[in-house]
């Protein structure tokens, strides 16, 4: 059951709040989500961010792929744990939106070889990429787009690679069996699907929005 005590709330909002800040954001990342903000596109969160970096480290990527690239917060973070030579491609349909993320990929000195920033429809893109070729496939977008983008990022997974949904709490609603609007119900039925999914090893963290983390077996 879960604590109704405020001061047991309080304490534990205490633990969260530092969390999620212990590991701080740089001054590009810190500029990235300020633009972001201005232009109303989501950002990922800095505890949720460490945890992305921490997870293309532990599997060594070498080729992710970002669907929803929106400022380039998020980019930042993976190529911060990927192989030193890894690629990753990021697709938007915004082109508003890869304009400031390629600023922010300039000022961090990211070297234009490692990114492909890819302007166009999701799932036309997608449908060019080769299969069974990817480390990690990280997912950040509107949950009216998630069933076509899981679909398309589960082939392009490598055996043991990792599928990542950013959001995956949506802005706490998913736990709250009244909330009952489209956007709510997509995340929800995504996230069940995983906990009964024998094709991955997965698990649901409550870093930033949260994240649906999934191991291709």
């Amino acid at each position: 059951m879960a604590p109704t005590d405020p001061r047991i709330l309080a304490i534990h909002k205490a633990s969260w709040d530092f969390a999620e800040n212990w590991q701080s954001e740089d001054s590009i990342r810190a500029h990235t989500r300020a633009k972001a903000a201005e232009i109303g596109c989501p950002a990922i969160e800095p505890g949720a961010g460490a945890t992305l970096r921490m997870l293309a480290a532990a599997v060594r990527a070498h080729n992710v792929v970002e669907i929803g690239t929106g400022a380039g917060v998020s980019a930042l973070w993976l190529l911060d744990g990927m192989n030193p030579d890894g690629v990753l491609t990021s697709i938007d349909m915004e082109p508003e939106h890869q304009l400031i993320a390629k600023e922010a990929l300039t000022q961090s000195g990211i070297s234009p070889n490692r990114v492909r920033l890819i302007n166009g429809r999701v799932d036309e893109v997608l449908d060019r990429m080769t299969e069974g070729a990817y480390d990690l496939v990280f997912i950040s977008g509107r949950p009216a787009d998630l069933e076509g983008h899981l679909n398309a990022g589960v082939k392009l997974l490598r055996k043991s690679g990792l599928l990542v949904i950013d959001n995956a709490l949506w802005h706490e609603k998913i736990a709250d069996p009244a909330q009952r609007d489209p956007e709510t119900v997509a995340m929800r039925s995504a996230v069940a699907g995983f906990s009964e999914n024998d094709a991955f090893i997965s698990s649901l963290l409550p870093v930033g929005g949260g994240l649906l983390v999934s191991v291709k077996r």
